[in-house]
């Protein structure tokens, strides 16, 4: 068994499709896939699984795709014909799946196994970059719908046992998230402000207190401008609980994200390469 305790990571994974494209959307990312290609350096051969939660999938409880051959979820609109017939072809784990199960169990949580549940994008955005052999088990543990940030801190508490057993756990979120700001270019402010107070939160508070700050999100500056719908933020929560007496590094920073929007990612914990 792996021996090595690895980090956990909350990553802004951006928008739709984007590893499959050129040209000039893809170049929104180019800073973001360069981060994933530092993250996979990093972390070297020491994840043998990932277990990623994805702002994609929410569910009434919890659920755990299950199956030895996910499929795809394709859950963007509005993108060219072919963007709607890729693949990512990497494993499932069944075995990973029910373990999952069992920790969430242990802890009076109760989570059902769903062996149909493909690959939504908010998986294989991020995989694609960090993975392009497609050879590295996934697993996807779903929000639950009703997206209160202390049970997602507490499901994260439930899965620090697979950081030991070489399971790399993946919030998949953006730490801004408001498509309609987006498209009119009035979200520089909020992103910046949001951005700033999420940075503060966990780089200078200790662990008790960076967590309540977090289950209380909705007070900081442009909250609610930044995060209309909280889906995309609530897998920071399960990344923070999975390593939360840990210190939090910045992984990647934009400020000119869709031309002005502030985006970041994090790392908790340190990696298995990382040298004083």
């Amino acid at each position: 068994m792996n021996t090595t305790r690895l980090p956990t990571y909350f990553v802004s994974h951006g928008g739709g499709p984007w590893p499959y494209m050129d040209g000039e959307f893809r170049r929104n990312f180019n800073l973001l896939e360069n981060s994933l290609h530092e993250m996979r350096a990093d972390l070297g051969n020491a994840p043998r699984a990932i277990l990623m939660v994805s702002g994609h999938w929410e569910e009434q409880g919890l659920a755990i795709s299950s199956g030895d051959r996910p499929g795809m979820v394709y859950d963007y609109y509005g993108f060219p014909d072919y963007l709607y017939h890729i693949a990512y072809n990497a494993p499932g784990s069944p075995e990973l799946a029910q373990r999952v199960q069992t920790l969430l169990r242990d802890n009076r949580m109760e989570a059902r196994l769903d062996p149909t549940r493909g690959f939504d994008h908010g998986t294989f955005s991020i995989m694609k970059p960090l993975y392009p052999d497609e050879d590295m088990p996934v697993v996807q543990l779903s929000l639950d719908a009703k997206l209160d940030p202390e049970f997602h801190i507490r499901v994260g508490r439930a899965l620090v046992p697979l950081r030991d057993e070489g399971v790399l756990i993946v919030g998949s979120g953006l730490s801004y998230h408001n498509l309609r700001a987006m498209r009119d270019a009035s979200g520089e402010i909020p992103s910046r402000e949001f951005d700033a107070w999420l940075q503060r939160t966990l780089f200078d508070f200790a662990p008790e207190a960076r967590s309540e700050r977090l289950i209380h999100w909705e007070k900081a500056p442009s909250a609610r401008a930044a995060h209309p719908r909280e889906d995309h933020l609530i897998p920071l929560m399960v990344a923070l609980g999975a390593a939360e007496q840990e210190n939090a590094s910045l992984t990647y920073h934009q400020k000119d994200f869709f031309g002005n929007l502030t985006a970041s990612s994090f790392r908790f914990g340190q990696p298995p390469n990382f040298q004083n």
